[in-house]
């Protein structure tokens, strides 16, 4: 992982780079009950994923930062994280930098890589990394499921940029695919399946993304929330995101799900403003929700 300003000017690694690699990481985050603090109890960490430590915030919260010490995913590469939260835990993930996918090598199959999370009764998960960028010739495939118990609450974001736009590789990738499930107390509640395959497909036709480039999705949960709260919350952010819609720069839309949380989708033609928009909203979101302001984590290399 790096930051997508030093993706731009990276080199791609030559085909004759190592063997792919099969690594996961498990994080088990805990509530202390003496001190009202969330901790991480247990990890078990297998190269190149690591957590290097959780650090304690002031609201009791942990924040936890994803390496991939390799530099990025290469074809073939399968990776696994998973994430459980145990009860009235609160635990804010994000990432060292964007997450660089490479051109695979000759005959290797597509980066692969498994999300599976929990989190617990009353606990709360906000999961906010820097963008995925495919480069020229990238494959790559996500599965991501998540369980929500009673009273549990999440903010998950993912933002796709277009590929390193600095050499001109706006595009250039093969294929990204991005398979999300959301269940609360066993319920599906969230199913979303997306493919894109910019040789298969024109991308910048207007029914795809148009003339835009990023693109993100958000998913904002909370169990026990009622149906009319949400349609309120819903009307709230969409109202929020007008400020950063304008036709030309980003474009935002707000979906309620059809139970405990809804989905936030936007697109644009440069990453600072999907990042605006969607801290703005998370912001939002959580004051509605938890009666407190998002705070943006410190970032460490």
């Amino acid at each position: 992982m790096s930051s997508p300003a030093a993706a731009k000017d990276a080199q791609s690694p030559v085909s004759a780079g190592p063997a792919r690699v099969e690594a996961s990481l498990a994080l088990d985050f805990a509530r202390d009950p003496a001190t009202g603090a969330t901790v991480l109890a247990a990890s078990v960490q297998e190269p190149p994923l690591r957590v290097v430590r959780a650090f304690a915030l002031e609201d009791g919260s942990a924040l936890a930062h994803l390496h991939n010490v390799s530099g990025g995913l290469l074809g073939g590469d399968r990776l696994s994280l998973g994430v459980n939260l145990g009860a009235r835990a609160s635990v804010q993930l994000t990432t060292t930098g964007g997450t660089r996918v490479y051109r695979p090598r000759s005959g290797a199959p597509a980066t692969t890589q498994t999300n599976v999370v929990r989190v617990g009764a009353g606990a709360l998960l906000e999961y906010v990394p820097d963008a995925i960028i495919p480069y020229a010739g990238a494959r790559f495939s996500q599965q991501t499921r998540i369980d929500l118990a009673a009273d549990a609450g999440l903010f998950w974001w993912e933002v796709i940029a277009p590929g390193r736009e600095a050499r001109g590789e706006v595009f250039a990738y093969e294929s990204i695919e991005m398979r999300t499930e959301v269940t609360a107390g066993g319920r599906l509640i969230a199913a979303e399946s997306i493919r894109l395959d910019p040789r298969g497909s024109v991308l910048r036709s207007i029914a795809r993304l148009g003339e835009y480039r990023y693109w993100a999705t958000f998913h904002i949960c909370r169990m026990g929330i009622n149906a009319a709260a949400w349609a309120a919350l819903e009307e709230y952010l969409r109202e929020a995101a007008r400020e950063f819609s304008r036709p030309g720069d980003a474009l935002w839309g707000v979906s309620t799900l059809v139970a405990d949380g809804l989905v936030v989708r936007g697109l644009a033609i440069r990453g600072r403003d999907v990042l605006a928009g969607l801290h703005a909203l998370w912001n939002a979101a959580k004051l509605r929700l938890y009666g407190r302001a998002a705070v943006q984590p410190r970032k460490v290399h």
